[in-house]
């Protein structure tokens, strides 16, 4: 009796797993299809081109009042 229960057991097992690996196997497939099928019919937009700004310097501060409300500012920040 305990070895019909195992062979059922194991069956059962190879049966599900089976069921699962063929589901998942169909479902790569179907993906992979539809994907193509999207990419053939509707295309991504290539993007313009667009010149991109050379490197510059950092800016320099040279305003003293900007300085000033600058410095007070983190003065503010740090008192808090």
């Amino acid at each position: 009796m305990s070895a019909s229960l195992m062979q059922q057991g194991t069956d059962l097992m190879l049966f599900g797993m089976g069921t699962v690996f063929v589901f998942l196997t169909l479902l790569v497939i179907a993906v992979n299809i539809m994907s193509a099928v999207i990419q053939k019919y509707f295309p991504e937009a290539e993007p313009e081109a667009t010149p991109t700004p050379a490197a510059q310097a950092p800016a320099q501060v040279n305003d003293p009042k900007l300085i000033a409300i600058i410095q007070a500012a983190i003065e503010q920040h740090r008192n808090k």
